[in-house]
């Protein structure tokens, strides 16, 4: 928002008054004291369950028995929308895309997001005060699920920010931009990305209660549904990403970027995400269904792309492999020994329990890990002086490998976050942001999940360091020079201690060789041998 007075930080009026407080305290987004963003997110999430609770009324399982617990979180939630209409309606004065118009009021309840709220809330009040028969009564229940259009208030504006971003660009280029954090992607591609991580939950939600004998059975048409509609939307996400692979920095310049896209990690992990479905029905005769619907947990790996946490992990595990490899190596050896050991004294007692060493190594692996689930336990005292050695020595063992990710993790992190202020040094020193140095700002700062504050704080310490390398650069610039006519004594004393120093050289390294580095024809050259033939005489 751009302010009428100049001045780097322009002052702002206080209001006065009940409602432009409410206003600016609750609606405001310019206001950074505010619960405006607090406010939108609560609201928003409001609407995600609310129409899953819904929903879930129409699935009788789930909403006999809890009647009341339904009407209840209807009411609340009909009660915050209401609230939330009537706030917003009598502020509309201080909301400036209303504030010029003569009734602001009257304008704001008639557009589009006033609209789409009074429909979120009018089904209940109509349903309350117009007798009605039962089929009409379900209709007007179905309409409540308008309250999903509810979130247009923040997906219209991230689009709208998208289509201003993107103007000019290909449709290719667009998809890329939707689907990958670059500089003209926006909060519409975090808007997509929540919306598949959300499904991703979904879906594994539901493949987990399928198992269950008592839900799967009741539930298995909606099961069904929902697995449908996951695979729409990972299918739809995997085209589109494939579609865009040219557009990926990773894959520009090779000759066939969309195979180096195919081949990717990430992108077999989005394909093992849809294959399930299509196995479970082209092939479901040759292949056990309940591998196929296990084999729909490997969704989960999809989260990877959402997070840098799998990223940062493989990096400490490539960069600390040798201490690591050190000390599983060492876990290896104490768990074959105490099992041999076992072996030797319980096997004469225990013919069944130790019939073998690797029989033992699970004892001995359950007795290091400090688990002991009691199946199977020494009865011979050195057996039991084993176990309790064993008992203690793996709690260090064990605590080596799990302290030394713990350490390596976080200097990772601190890895990483310095690289990213580097990446920010070196844009700021080359001065104006290229399109190139703010796409990849906008990768890092997605990857490590770095807030507006934290962007701002690494900025800030970018622009320091700058700052303190300019100064440094400044007081090494070269020896002060005085003006001789101001200070003639000051002038004679800085002359005397020069030539202390060319003498002192000259004595150190000799005349010879001084004379051999300074050869030349050129001007300064012969200068320099006037002067250290100067200093040599005295």
């Amino acid at each position: 928002m751009t302010h009428p007075h100049p001045g780097p930080a322009p002052s702002r009026k206080r209001p006065t008054g009940v409602l432009p407080l409410l206003y600016q305290w609750l609606f405001d987004p310019t206001f950074k004291d505010g619960y405006q963003r607090q406010l939108e997110n609560a609201v928003g999430w409001l609407i995600i369950v609310s129409v899953l609770a819904i929903i879930s009324e129409h699935i009788t399982p789930i909403y006999a028995g809890h009647e009341l617990a339904f009407h209840v979180f209807d009411l609340l939630t009909v009660g915050i929308f209401t609230v939330e209409y009537v706030l917003r309606l009598a502020t509309a004065p201080w909301d400036p895309e209303y504030a010029g118009h003569t009734r602001p009021r009257l304008r704001y309840a008639l557009s589009f997001y006033a609209c789409i709220d009074l429909l979120a809330i009018a089904p209940f009040y109509f349903s309350g005060f117009v007798a009605m028969d039962v089929e009409m009564l379900r209709a007007l229940r179905l309409l409540r699920l308008m309250r999903i259009f509810k979130l247009s208030r923040y997906a219209v504006p991230a689009w709208r920010e998208f289509v201003a971003l993107n103007q000019g660009h290909s449709l290719r280029s667009k998809v890329h931009a939707l689907l990958e954090p670059t500089e003209r992607s926006g909060k519409l591609h975090m808007y997509v990305d929540n919306f598949i991580v959300l499904w991703v939950f979904v879906s594994i939600l539901a493949v987990v209660l399928e198992s269950v004998q008592s839900i799967g059975q009741v539930l298995a048409f909606e099961f069904v549904v929902i697995d449908a509609m996951a695979f729409g939307i990972f299918t739809l996400e995997y085209v589109a990403r494939w579609y865009a692979a040219p557009e990926n920095p990773a894959y520009k310049r090779k000759y066939w970027p969309r195979f180096h896209h195919f081949k990717a990690g990430q992108n077999i992990i989005d394909l093992l995400a849809i294959l399930p479905f299509l196995l479970e029905y082209f092939i479901a005769t040759a292949l056990d269904l309940r591998f196929l619907r296990i084999f729909r947990l490997m969704r989960l790996l999809k989260l990877t792309r959402y997070t840098s946490a799998t990223q940062t992990l493989y990096q400490v595990v490539r960069r600390e492999w040798q201490v690591i490899f050190a000390s599983v190596f060492v876990m290896i050896l104490l768990v074959v020994l105490t099992a041999s050991l076992g072996y030797l004294f319980e096997h004469d007692a225990q013919p069944d329990k130790f019939e073998n060493i690797p029989q033992s190594i699970y004892w001995a692996v359950v007795t290091l890990a400090s688990v002991g689930y009691g199946d199977i336990s020494p009865i011979t005292p050195m057996g039991r002086a084993l176990t309790v050695i064993l008992a203690l020595v793996g709690i260090g063992i064990f605590a080596i490998p799990a302290g030394l990710l713990a350490s390596a993790f976080t200097d990772q992190l601190r890895i990483d976050r310095e690289a990213f202020k580097k990446t920010l040094l070196e844009a700021l020193e080359r001065g104006e942001l290229d399109p190139k140095a703010r796409e990849t700002i906008a990768k890092e700062t997605a990857r490590l999940h770095l807030s507006v504050d934290d962007i701002k704080r690494l900025t800030q310490e970018a622009r320091e360091s700058i700052a303190a390398q300019q100064r440094q650069e400044s007081l090494a610039a070269g020896a002060v020079i005085l003006d001789p006519q101001a200070h003639p004594e000051l002038a004679a004393r800085q002359w005397r201690l020069l030539v202390a120093q060319l003498q002192l050289l000259s004595v150190a390294a000799g005349p010879q060789v001084l004379e051999d580095q300074l050869a030349g024809g050129d001007a300064d050259a012969k200068l320099h041998r006037r002067v250290l033939a100067a200093v040599q005489q005295g």
